[in-house]
């Protein structure tokens, strides 16, 4: 596994569309696994393969539910409506509140190529949200009802 390089604001692959991956091997899966620590290391609760420069339809997210690796997600069913505070890595400095659905359904693969289905209520369904935004090259920042100060950390 390796550290990959997190995109940030002005970067032109944030607002692209991701591509469908069809077949996980063991390319997707290293990805995934590169994702994953990443996302570990950059103390997040999600990521978007394009974050990482990479115009795959991958996501990893993990806020405390189990971590999910999913290959070409897709919503099933999305209801409900929660406004909360949202931030993002690939924005480091910018928080606000976001209109999200507060549950969804989300169907992908896993890593083995299983097709999986993923049920998200509250902070769960917010981040299924926010990275498969990042896959159709939406960006939360663009979403913001009312931003936010945050202080910085010393």
């Amino acid at each position: 596994m390796a550290l990959r390089e997190i995109r940030t604001s002005g970067d032109e692959i944030l607002r692209k569309k991701c591509r469908e991956v069809k077949e996980v091997t063991d390319r997707v899966r290293m990805i995934l696994d590169d994702m994953v620590e990443t996302m570990y290391h950059a103390d997040g609760g999600g990521l978007a393969a394009n974050q990482v420069g990479i115009l795959k339809r991958l996501v990893v997210i993990d806020v405390g539910e189990g971590l999910f690796k999913l290959v070409d997600p897709e919503f099933v069913l999305q209801e409900g409506e929660q406004i909360e505070t949202e931030g993002c890595l690939s924005f480091p400095d910018v928080w606000g509140k976001v209109k999200r659905p507060e549950h969804v359904i989300v169907r992908a693969l896993d890593e083995n190529g299983k097709e999986i289905t993923v049920e998200g209520r509250g902070l769960l369904a917010k981040c299924l949200c926010h990275e498969l935004d990042h896959l159709d090259g939406k960006v939360f920042v663009d979403q913001i009802i009312e931003p936010e100060e945050v202080e910085p950390e010393e």
